[in-house]
């Protein structure tokens, strides 16, 4: 070191700068691919309901439901962790919370389907129930009965569908316009996707419907659902996912997992389509490089085994729905599908049962790191930063208390905010 704590360089400011000025492009390139996270609350399922189905007493409906199967599968605490196998320590907690989660919140997102769950029907038919799911889902936006987050699927961009799919857009987002307004929560999902061109066209149907509308651009996104084996794999031998993040040109705000349609792509047998199948990893390990950074929330799939009949049947379905949950959120996969009311309890069981047995550990490695006070595991940045996003995504879906992790960490949100990169 020189004289006065001064260091030596060899390299002008000229060389500095100029390196600056070549790797500026890159720059703006990185920020605008790889944006991070969107600061915002992300649900820990989607409910899918047809249609047809759909009313605007259904959030009360599936609470009742999944209230009435606790009841008469597990009365108590006891009972429901002897079914489940929850940790001894948490039972009567866990419990708890899963009934309060069912009376308060029982649905964090509920998708009215007009694609699969609802088929094809006479066209007079189909815009009659888009025009009363608009009118119904704004009545429960301005009543407060609306699940964070709502919205429809719509029919695919192949030929055959195509125009019945974009007129159940139209439809559907006009009649929200005309309530009053689209809602902040509002999800869009355009199934069976296999090219980036479908994509595009869904990102120009909304770019045209904001110009209509006089709404400011970028306001609507979507989903996209990967369920098809090109949506994994062009036909030129090439990646697919990354190449559909980048034709939505933004609006990208989810990849969902199809579990049944692409396991059948496969050529997999109806016995064992399920989401721990290895072409099921497959795809969501492909998805999940695919979206890493790019603010694009993953969601996994859904089981088709319905918790009802008998009580041996419920509970056989409560644990294999349970542990397929667990399974998903052990590799970051934090959002699924439910597709009966009897799948609420063993969902927010395995939600809850993740956050609070990693409450303490979590808390005690991120205190640990801000005070440099050392400990059994060395973290650097990017692992606090995924610790905070944990303790977050924990209070959002009311698993743990803000005292609970304040106490704990010593942080408040805004601080795991901070640390968690959101906005």
């Amino acid at each position: 070191m020189a004289q006065g704590g001064k260091v030596g360089i060899s390299l002008p400011n000229a060389v500095r700068e100029g390196v600056g000025a070549s790797l500026a492009g890159i720059d703006a390139e990185l920020a605008r691919r790889y944006p991070g996270d969107p600061g915002t609350r992300q649900p820990v399922h989607t409910v899918y309901v047809p249609g047809d189905v759909f009313h605007a007493g259904i959030v009360r409906s599936w609470s009742d439901q999944a209230l009435a199967a606790l009841d008469e599968h597990a009365p108590d605490a006891t009972a429901f962790a002897r079914v489940l196998e929850l940790p001894g320590e948490l039972t009567v907690d866990i419990y708890e919370r899963v009934r309060a989660k069912l009376r308060r919140e029982p649905i964090e997102d509920l998708r009215i389907d007009f694609e699969d769950g609802y088929g094809l029907r006479p066209d007079d038919e189909e815009d009659a129930a888009t025009a009363r799911a608009a009118r119904l889902v704004a009545g429960t936006v301005t009543d407060g009965t609306a699940p964070p987050c709502i919205g429809i699927r719509m029919k695919c961009m192949e030929a055959a569908v195509r125009d019945r799919g974009i007129r159940t857009l139209d439809i559907f987002l006009t009649g929200l316009m005309e309530a009053g307004g689209l809602p902040a929560g509002l999800m869009l999902t355009l199934p069976k996707v296999t090219f980036p061109q479908q994509v595009s066209a869904m990102a120009r149907l909304c770019t045209e419907f904001e110009k209509a509308r006089g709404l400011a651009p970028g306001r609507i996104g979507f989903e996209i659902q990967i369920e098809t084996t090109q949506a994994i794999l062009s036909p030129d031998g090439r990646a697919t996912v990354a190449r559909l993040i980048d034709a939505a040109e933004g609006r990208a705000t989810g990849l969902h997992y199809g579990t049944f349609d692409y396991s059948a792509s496969c050529g997999v047998s109806a016995a064992y389509q399920s989401m721990d199948h290895p072409v099921a990893d497959h795809a969501k390990a492909v998805m999940q490089v695919a979206a890493a950074g790019t603010g694009v929330r993953l969601s996994d799939g859904s089981t088709n085994v319905l918790p009802v009949g008998p009580p041996s049947q419920v509970h056989d379905a409560w644990r294999l729905h349970y542990g397929l949950v667990r399974r998903s959120l052990t590799r970051a996969y934090y959002q699924g599908w439910d597709m009966h009311p009897g799948h609420l309890p063993s969902r927010y069981a395995a939600v809850y049962t993740f956050y609070r047995e990693g409450l303490q550990p979590a808390a005690a490695r991120l205190a640990a790191y801000l005070g440099r006070a050392g400990g059994g595991v060395l973290d650097e940045p990017a692992t606090a930063k995924a610790l905070s996003g944990y303790l977050l995504r924990g209070l959002d879906c009311a698993a743990v208390d803000p005292d609970e992790v304040t106490g704990a960490t010593g942080l408040t949100r805004a601080q795991l905010n901070a640390l968690a990169g959101r906005a």
